[in-house]
């Protein structure tokens, strides 16, 4: 039976998160469900698309909105509109974000569709294109682990979040999930991909976006179907605070309401679900900001013990393979390769290089232990290219910096599968997922 209803008496609820008992809904196999999407009018589309909240800060997003009404940045940066040095976390952003969204939809930018669809949301960048079925993850599932997690979450992230849910009462913005590829679903998209998108633009930074509804009751049942019955997990790939935030308020949702059925809106959340073989990782990459008393000379002999190391001049030098890292140091550049029995392969998370470089460089030799506190080292996306960490150093801002090889999509299966966790600032995926271009209302 694929699934059962449990009473979760004095189990997960009341021990972990503070509530009363509630009735979980137990499957094992992923929920996916059609709904009725808030989008906006096709001429308004590529206006409304903005980047997600937390890949730009508010000065970026004040700049990125400016002119443009419509952009959804008024409600997932809504501080924008509000005084410069509001707290981004003061009730007054929240309301604001609230306010803005409810006007866009009163001044008809927004339409709720008829019935509840799936969607195909496809990004087109460095001549790839990736697609994706949007459609509803359970709640349940996130508390069950069919959905299943590769990074930790911090409180106060994850609670900001929650209070921009609670008091829009929307989804806001989807959060990015990969499953197991499936032929059968693989199918049904390129069936609906045959027709023209509903919407079809590109934005400034070359990144092309589409989107089909897929309103066809069969093709909907048929979804619907695979997932609960053939995919038994989903992975968040980038989101985790979103999700995590969507999951709780719906925790309190049902606590709140005593005619809670499990059938409630809120007990459903946005996601877009990419076929994992479709998605791409880039590079995550380190800058330090000194030698730990090192000089650079004792430094790279203090490298050489454990790795090969070959001096690359001037031209950068990218990594090549899993195992082979850059060094940027004092306008030279560097691949090091760990030697032989240093890192372990068959563990899951000791063959990352992240822990490799954490283990044979970031903890010994630089005394860098605490990757999420530290001041000492930064991240930096591979989007901003090897020129940046260059800059970063040459202008004497930091000692030295590290380029890695991405991360690969088996590899955070197989530590989501395992149930560790990735060390901080380990996967970048590319292209961002636009927000604005479906909404999902709690109600």
């Amino acid at each position: 039976m694929n699934r059962m209803l449990i009473n979760f008496f004095n189990v997960f609820e009341k021990k972990h998160v503070g509530l009363q008992p509630q009735f979980f809904y137990f499957s094992t196999m992923a929920i996916v469900k059609p709904f009725r999407a808030y989008r906006p009018l096709k001429e308004l589309a590529s206006k409304i698309a903005s980047r997600p909240y937390d890949v730009l800060n508010s000065e970026e997003a004040r700049k990125e909105a400016e002119g443009n009404e419509y952009s959804f940045l008024h409600v997932t940066k809504s501080e924008i509109d509000l005084p410069a040095n509001i707290d981004i976390h003061d009730p007054v952003v929240y309301q604001k974000a609230k306010d803005n969204l409810n006007s866009m939809i009163q001044k008809g930018w927004f339409f709720q569709e008829s019935k509840p669809c799936y969607y195909i949301y496809a990004q087109t960048m460095w001549g790839k294109t990736q697609y994706g079925i949007v459609g509803c993850a359970a709640v349940d599932d996130y508390m069950n682990n069919i959905i299943k997690k590769h990074e930790l979450t911090r409180v106060d992230k994850e609670e900001d979040r929650k209070n921009h849910i609670r008091i829009t009462n929307f989804n806001a913005e989807p959060v990015f999930f990969a499953f197991p590829d499936h032929d059968g679903l693989w199918s049904i998209m390129q069936k609906n991909i045959k027709r023209n998108p509903e919407y079809d633009f590109t934005l400034d930074d070359g990144v092309g976006h589409h989107l089909w509804v897929i309103n066809d009751d069969a093709d909907i049942e048929r979804i619907e179907t695979i997932f609960r019955t053939e995919i038994p997990y989903t992975y968040v790939a980038d989101g985790h605070h979103r999700t995590a935030a969507a999951a709780h308020v719906g925790l309190e949702r049902r606590q709140n309401n005593p005619q809670h059925t499990g059938r409630e809106e809120y007990n459903f959340f946005m996601a877009v679900h990419f076929p994992a073989s479709q998605l791409t990782i880039i590079d995550y990459n380190r800058v330090v900001t000194d030698l730990n008393g090192l000089t650079p000379a004792a430094f790279l002999e203090k490298l050489s013990l454990s790795f090969e190391v070959e001096n690359k001049g001037h031209q950068e030098y990218k990594p090549q393979r899993l195992h082979n890292f850059s060094l940027y140091l004092q306008g030279t550049w560097y691949s090091l390769t760990p030697k032989p029995g240093l890192y372990n392969d068959s563990d899951p998370i000791g063959c990352l290089d992240v822990t490799i470089l954490s283990n044979l460089v970031l903890t010994p030799l630089l005394n860098i232990t605490d990757l999420r506190n530290s001041n000492r080292i930064d991240f930096v996306g591979g989007i901003r290219g090897l020129g940046e960490l260059k800059r970063r150093v040459d202008s004497g801002e930091m000692a030295a910096a590290f380029a890695l090889y991405p991360v690969s999509m088996k590899q955070l299966i197989d530590i989501a599968d395992t149930g560790n966790i990735m060390p901080p600032k380990t996967t970048w995926f590319e292209p961002k997922l636009r927000s604005g271009l479906f909404l999902h209302s709690l109600d």
